[in-house]
């Protein structure tokens, strides 16, 4: 499955169309069994864009493509689009509910196959185990709750719960920034598989060098991104 944005455009809540265009006519395309590797400055729009690109953030003008069906902004996108995109966000501690334990924050996706109102991690034992062992979480700390563990157990978490049901359009914000030498390796390696099985992986990392291991292609968002430029 192949992800596009096609002359995507954002302006800051709040702001003069002018003056706060944060995104402009950008065009980015990743390939179904591509990594892509997106790196900018803080505050450049980074993380608007892998928003917008993962459907939950609307853009000001242009298209998101997945698999090539457009969608605008204010179109409706059908329940199995949202079910074959997986976003991993910056901050874990932000993207966790603080309510629920590990197992429950990881499973949390399959409820929506189960038309549950709420995680079902029994239900789902042998899937949690699996994600668990995959992003190297000891099995014990899945019943802890969020401001019980470090901030790099619970980034592994929400990999694995990206990972929940399999995305065929994989979207991550700085996936491994807290996490050690070696885990970064295992979870670089977890998302080259993703590739491997056809999957489009878009990644911003401020790690350059451990991104451009794994990923096709590099992309600078000043190169993409039309905002702030002479016309």
């Amino acid at each position: 499955m192949s992800l596009e944005l096609a002359d995507v455009s954002y302006t800051l809540p709040g702001t003069a169309p002018t003056s706060g265009k944060l995104l402009e006519a950008l065009n980015l395309r990743v390939g179904a069994g591509e990594i892509t590797g997106l790196g900018a400055p803080s505050g450049a729009g980074k993380s608007t864009l892998l928003r917008i690109a993962a459907l939950m953030t609307p853009a000001a003008s242009g298209a998101v493509l997945v698999n090539g069906q457009a969608f605008a902004p204010g179109t409706p996108v059908p329940p199995r689009v949202r079910q074959s995109i997986g976003m991993v966000l910056q901050s874990p501690r932000a993207a966790a509910d603080p309510r629920l334990r590990l197992d429950a924050l990881i499973c949390a996706p399959l409820a929506i196959l189960d038309r549950a109102l709420r995680p079902q991690p029994r239900r789902h034992a042998k899937r949690l185990a699996e994600l668990a062992e995959a992003v190297q979480l000891d099995p014990a700390l899945l019943r802890h709750y969020p401001h019980q563990v470090s901030d790099g157990q619970l980034q592994r978490a929400m990999v694995a719960r990206a990972l929940a049901l399999d995305p065929e359009v994989l979207i991550c914000d700085e996936p491994t920034a807290q996490l050690d030498a070696g885990t970064k390796a295992v979870i670089l390696e977890l998302l080259s598989v993703r590739a491997a099985a056809g999957a489009a992986v878009l990644i911003a990392s401020h790690d350059r060098a451990a991104l451009s291991r794994v990923a096709h292609t590099m992309v600078d968002l000043a190169d993409v991104n039309h905002a702030g430029r002479p016309s």
